[in-house]
């Protein structure tokens, strides 16, 4: 499957734009999400793009149609059935979780729709269950509308720093800097999924595991400062300028 697509890839950069429209509306569909590794295939893409093969505006585009596309279709699934979604023994053991999702819905539509947007898990269920619920198009959309937009870039994102690191000409301090750049990135993803464990509402989830929000409690800024430092060593990096040159031409164009 992944010669193909790389195969497709490799054939025109029509294939590629086409490659990220279906991902992101697989991504986005109702349930096929939850098994879709989207997020690997969009970093793969997101390399494309980093490296110079496809531009990053023709792709986000077709990324913003997936996305507008897989989550009109799961509001409109779960509008047109809801009453045999309602009775799948698949959704009844997560009677709790359409319970808590239907109550952030009515509460709070635009940020639960926002953020489920970037949650993994909840992508392509929010649509679905907004749907079963009935919540009107007006409200959906707005919120639908900034997500689709936001979504593509963000996932992309390491992909194209990974693409530009690549690109970077060979020096004395080329490899260092590569290990040291991903650690950075590392860093970073780890300390926005403390903070996310750390603030959340459900802080009983956390009490469960060896992340105890005892632990959180000094963990999370320890881990924050860290990350700042990191970064900070990374922007007076002797390599930075010639990375931060190709990453600009990624985003302005060549």
């Amino acid at each position: 499957m992944e010669a193909w697509i790389q195969h497709l890839l490799e054939q025109s950069v029509g294939w590629a734009i086409g490659v990220v429209a279906v991902v992101t509306f697989l991504e986005s569909l109702a349930l096929v999400g939850l098994i879709l590794p989207g997020t690997v295939m969009m970093a793969s893409l997101g390399a494309l793009i980093g490296s110079g093969h496809v531009s990053l505006y023709p792709a986000w585009a077709a990324g913003f149609v997936g996305c507008l596309v897989g989550d009109w279709l799961s509001f409109y699934i779960g509008w047109k059935f809801q009453g045999p979604l309602h009775r799948w023994k698949y959704l009844q053991k997560h009677q709790a979780l359409l319970t808590k999702t239907e109550h952030a819905l009515h509460n709070h539509s635009v940020a639960t729709i926002l953020i489920g947007r970037f949650v993994g898990p909840t992508r392509p269920l929010i649509p679905l269950i907004a749907g079963m619920l009935e919540l009107p198009a007006k409200k959906f959309l707005p919120p639908n509308l900034v997500g689709c937009i936001l979504w593509p870039p963000i996932y992309l994102l390491p992909g194209i720093l990974a693409g530009v690191a690549i690109d970077v000409p060979a020096g004395t301090q080329d490899g260092l800097f590569k290990w040291y750049l991903a650690g950075v990135a590392v860093l970073i993803w780890l300390t926005v999924w403390l903070c996310w464990r750390w603030l959340r509402p459900a802080k009983q989830d956390a009490a469960k595991g060896w992340l105890t929000p005892a632990r959180l409690r000094y963990l999370t800024p320890l881990t924050l400062i860290v990350t700042v430092i990191a970064f900070l060593a990374l922007l007076r990096h002797p390599m930075m300028p010639v990375f931060a040159h190709l990453l600009g031409k990624v985003f302005i164009g060549h």
